[in-house]
């Protein structure tokens, strides 16, 4: 595990609270209780933080507006469509109401509406293989077929595991096919991180985002204050975001 790795899961609410508690429990054995106590209650405060849906809108939504979900034919044309992999908060719509698989908004679907909406004429798929021998890339692209987009519209780049090495990579196929503008599509949240490392490798990008899924849902019972496991769990991915977009920076990939 790199350090990045370890530092992004370091500071996931549940895990850094659970350390906390138990380097808290160590120091308070070790006599040395006041340590122990403030220690315990930083790592609580953190999760009750990230539990609060008020705190997920604050920073979640920050992100995710830097680059608004538009209606396909708002956007203007490109050479391509380029999609990332990966899933956040598993798709669903919104973040504060359960998982509904006929309700998911996955990238890939994005991807099927623009390219049916005239958006572009070409699909770059980017993603490698996570689990098993089919890459994400042909997953995705095993699904548009499914929804009726031609095999001859999409191209596979299959070696990338991080946001980094998807413009890396994706950008060599670009430069190959003569190809200098796309719409890019991912998660609302993933996006600011992705449009900077696109722009980083010289590609000329065009945000086109998945619907925003942090955002106020209609129930009428909904409280910005009230601890919910559900936005707890979810708020991994923006503390993640944030963590990442951190490093990155340092390492001049954005």
């Amino acid at each position: 595990m790199t350090f990045s790795s370890f530092l992004t899961n370091l500071v996931i609410p549940l895990n850094l609270c659970i350390a906390l508690l138990l380097i808290g429990a160590v120091a308070f054995i070790a006599r040395r209780r006041k340590t122990g106590v403030i220690l315990a209650v930083i790592g609580v405060g953190w999760a009750l933080f990230w539990s609060l849906p008020a705190s997920t809108l604050w920073a979640g939504g920050r992100l995710e507006q830097l680059y608004p979900h538009s209606l396909p034919m708002k956007l203007p044309t490109a050479q391509a469509i380029v999609v990332l992999g990966g899933s956040t908060a598993n798709s669903r719509m919104n973040w504060f109401e359960p998982y509904d698989s006929q309700l998911a908004n996955s990238r890939v679907n994005t991807a099927g509406i623009l390219y049916r909406a005239g958006r572009a004429p070409l699909i770059i798929l980017s993603g490698a293989a996570l689990d098993g021998n089919i890459s994400e890339a042909q997953m995705m692209a095993n699904t548009l077929e499914q929804q009726g987009v031609p095999e001859s519209a999409l191209v596979l780049e299959e070696r990338s595991y991080t946001t980094y090495e998807n413009g890396l990579y994706t950008s060599e196929l670009l430069r190959h096919h003569h190809i200098s503008n796309v719409l890019l599509v991912t998660s609302a949240l993933h996006m600011p991180r992705a449009v900077a490392v696109f722009r980083k490798q010289g590609v000329d990008v065009i945000a086109a985002p998945s619907p925003a899924q942090i955002v106020v849902p209609g129930d009428p019972q909904f409280s910005f204050w009230q601890p919910n496991l559900r936005v707890l769990s979810a708020s991994r991915s923006i503390v993640k975001e944030y963590v990442a977009l951190l490093v990155y920076w340092v390492r001049g990939w954005i």
